[in-house]
Order: C-alpha cells, then sequence, then structure tokens
C-alpha cells in the first residue's frame, strides 16, 4: 500500500477532489431544485442527463484519447466541469441544467477513463489490485467529504456551486503536473451482449437493475430530502450514509463472496437492501431509520456491483474477462439512464410521493434477489475452490477501471494455479 501511495499519490489526490466536487454538486442541485420550485420529474431529467452523458463519454472518450492524448483530454473535460458547476447557479432553469448535468456526466466518464488508465501505468503486476482498492476507496470518501460542504454555504445562493468549481479546478494540478510518462491507451473490443447474456443472464440482468439502483442514489437522493422536508444537515447526513455503508460493507461481502455460491450471496444482499428501502418508505418520517436504510442500501448495493462482475468472470474464460467489460458498463449505464426518470415519477404528487424514492430501489433489489434465487434452479454452482478472486469496484467505474479489476482476477487465478502446481510437484 505504501508503494502504492508513493507512486500515484498525486492521481489519488486529485481524484479525490474531483470527486468532491462531483458528489457536491449532485447534492446542491437537488437542494437548489426545490428552492426554484423545479417539479420532481423535470429534477429527475436533469439527474438522469447525467447517466446519459455518462454513458456516452464511455464509449467515446477512449477515441479521444487515442487522438489526442491523455493530458489534453483530461485538462478539456476537467475544465468543462469546472465551467459548467459555476454556471448552475446563473442559469436556473431545468433545460439548462438538463444539458449542464450531461455535459458533466460525459465529461466525468472521460475523466475517469483517463486517470484510471494512468494509475493502471504507475501500477505493477504485484500491487494493481491494491491500487484499484485504494482508488475506489478515495473516490467514497471523496463523496462522503462533499456533503459536509454542502453545509458551508446557502444552497439558494452560488457559494457552494463556487466551492464545488475551484475544487475540481484545484484537482488538476496535482496530476497534470506529477503524472509521467503518459501511458500507452488502448482498450479491449467489447463482446456481443447476446454473447455475454448466454453466459451470465444473471450478471445482466443484475447490472442493469443495479444501474438503476445506483443512478436512483446518486441522482435523487438529496431530491428525495429536500421532497421530505429535511434539513440541510439532515439531508448531507443521509446522502453520505449511502457511501459510509458502501466503504464499511465491502470488504466483509467481499470476503463472503469467495467462501460461498456468489449467486446467494447475490440473493442476500438485495434481499437485505429491498427490506432496508421498505423500512425507510415506511418509517421515513423518523431520521435514524432513515440513516440506517441508507447505510445498508448503499452497503448491500454497491458491493453487489462487484459481485455481479465476479459471478460473471465465473463463467468467462480468462481471454474473455476484458471483452466482457465493456457490455457490462453498457448494461449498467442503460439502466442508470432510465433510475432517475422512474424515481421522478413515482415521486410525483400525485402517485407516491417522496416515498417512491425508497419503493423503486426495492422493487429493483428484490427482482434481482428473485432472479438470482431462479438462476439457482437453473445450472449448478461452481465449487468455491474453483471461482475467482472478487475485486473491489463501484459503479461510478470506467471501462478501464474494470479491465484492470479483469486483470487483476485473472492475475490472481493464474498465482493459484502456479502455487497449486508447485504443490502438487512438491
Amino acid at each position: 500500500m505504501i508503494q502504492v501511495l508513493s507512486t500515484a499519490w498525486a492521481l489519488l489526490l486529485g481524484m479525490g477532489l474531483l470527486m468532491v466536487g462531483n458528489g457536491l454538486q449532485g447534492t446542491v442541485l437537488g437542494v437548489r431544485g426545490e428552492i426554484e420550485g423545479f417539479s420532481t420529474l423535470e429534477m429527475s431529467f436533469v439527474m438522469s442527463a447525467y447517466f446519459m452523458g455518462f454513458l456516452g463519454g464511455s464509449r467515446l472518450a477512449p477515441e479521444m484519447i487515442r487522438r489526442v492524448g491523455h493530458v489534453r483530454v483530461f485538462a478539456a473535460l476537467a475544465s468543462f466541469i469546472s465551467a459548467v458547476m459555476i454556471m448552475y447557479p446563473l442559469l436556473t432553469d431545468p433545460i439548462a441544467w438538463f444539458l449542464g448535468r450531461a455535459v458533466i456526466g460525459f465529461c466525468f466518464s472521460g475523466v475517469y477513463v483517463t486517470a484510471e488508465s494512468w494509475l493502471n501505468n504507475a501500477a505493477s503486476n504485484e500491487n494493481r489490485g491494491q491500487a484499484l482498492s485504494l482508488y475506489m476507496i478515495v473516490q467514497m470518501l471523496g463523496i462522503i467529504s462533499a456533503q459536509g460542504l454542502v453545509l458551508l454555504g446557502d444552497p439558494a445562493g452560488y457559494e457552494t456551486f463556487v466551492i464545488a468549481s475551484v475544487v475540481v479546478s484545484v484537482s488538476f494540478a496535482p496530476i497534470l503536473l506529477s503524472i509521467s510518462p503518459t501511458p500507452a491507451f488502448d482498450t479491449t473490443k467489447p463482446m456481443t451482449l447476446r454473447e455475454l447474456m448466454g453466459k451470465s443472464p444473471l450478471g445482466c440482468v443484475g447490472m442493469f437493475l443495479l444501474g438503476g439502483v445506483f443512478s436512483a442514489q446518486f441522482g435523487m437522493a438529496s431530491v428525495y430530502g429536500a421532497r421530505a422536508g429535511l434539513s440541510l444537515l439532515e439531508i448531507s447526513t443521509f446522502v453520505a450514509a449511502f457511501y459510509i455503508g458502501a466503504i464499511v460493507l465491502q470488504y466483509p461481502l467481499g470476503w463472503f463472496s469467495d467462501r460461498m455460491d456468489r449467486r446467494f450471496l447475490i440473493l442476500l444482499a438485495a434481499a437485505i437492501g429491498g427490506a432496508s428501502s421498505l423500512a425507510g418508505m415506511l418509517f421515513g418520517m423518523s431520521f435514524p431509520i432513515l440513516l440506517v436504510a441508507a447505510f445498508f442500501i448503499g452497503g448491500m448495493s454497491n458491493p453487489l456491483y462487484s459481485l455481479l462482475i465476479a459471478h460473471t468472470n465465473d463463467f468467462l474464460d480468462r481471454e474473455d474477462m476484458a471483452a466482457a467489460s465493456g457490455g457490462l458498463i453498457f448494461i449498467n449505464g442503460l439502466g442508470a439512464i432510465t433510475g432517475p426518470l422512474i424515481t421522478g415519477w413515482l415521486m410525483g404528487d400525485g402517485i407516491f410521493g417522496p416515498p417512491g424514492f425508497f419503493l423503486f430501489i426495492a422493487a429493483l433489489l428484490f427482482v434481482m434477489a428473485g432472479y438470482a434465487m431462479y438462476r439457482m434452479t437453473q445450472r449448478p454452482a461452481i465449487p468455491v475452490d474453483e471461482t475467482g478472486t472478487m475485486s473491489p469496484l463501484y459503479p461510478s467505474a470506467s471501462p478501464v477501471a474494470l479491465e484492470v479489476a479483469q486483470e487483476v482476477a485473472i492475475e490472481a487465478a493464474e498465482a493459484e494455479e502456479d502455487a497449486q502446481d508447485v504443490s502438487a510437484n512438491a
């Protein structure tokens, strides 16, 4: 871990600051939308735009990097992020915010691709898994820290938007001044969705459903808080609880993942997350219960991303793992686009109101649990000693991070095979 920090501290610091800016603008927009009188449906389109842009960026950013290089792409996209954040309070119109969120989603996707390429280049075969884990922890800590900054300014003014823009602008410096040399860039041609569905139906269906769950959390949690009448402190604490749960429970679930049928663990995690969502819907008038519900929703749903990837890898040949990453990202992105839209409709005054936020998440997680139970009846479980290692990833990861995780899984499998061969020949 020390070696990773010594070689990639600038990149990790810069990405942490970027995530502070991203987490801050997402929460403040939800609160400001309520102040401006935007309808829940309008805010759902605004929040969904981020994931539309993110999906587009994940497809186009690799080609941009090949054409002009990492440094130019990173600097240009990060500059756009900072500019859009400062424009939000000046253009308080749902259409302007929709376009701004789409631009920010596109840019963040490209920034992730660029930064994760640098991270992969800075890491060695021996510490690539540690580097990826540390990178994901930094991302989550950035989003959690952002919730504290929400309290530094009045969301009806411009201060918090300026803070977000400044933090993003400052994040460029450690990355652009310290990262060298620029890595060569290449990505694997993705596997077709039909092939991927044939290999792992649960992986594909689960990734689509999880996209909706994650985008509802990331995009609509602050909107829920504003609509439910929570104070600014309560909203920031509520949003942070999702990501605290993700950090705390990622590794316990990863430990169980390597020791039991992953389909059962997926079923269990989805069911616990769904039950927590129902608790939030039924007892949301109690703020402590809201926090507990958010903690377990985030703690179950975010690790499910890594679980579903690991489960999919169990049914893939090693040479196909990297190719599958593009398809999994695309499926998750499609689900993410629909998440805020459906959540916003359910949260409408004529439908369920604010509790519709939890209802949507509960429905998706219970469907995932039910489908996992069904898949357990369709083919036998792979013996635990023949499954790969689960690498920690969060739904915000780009195709590059997913390919890095696949490389880590392949290297771990090869190392285990070599150890077994040595033991057999001893």
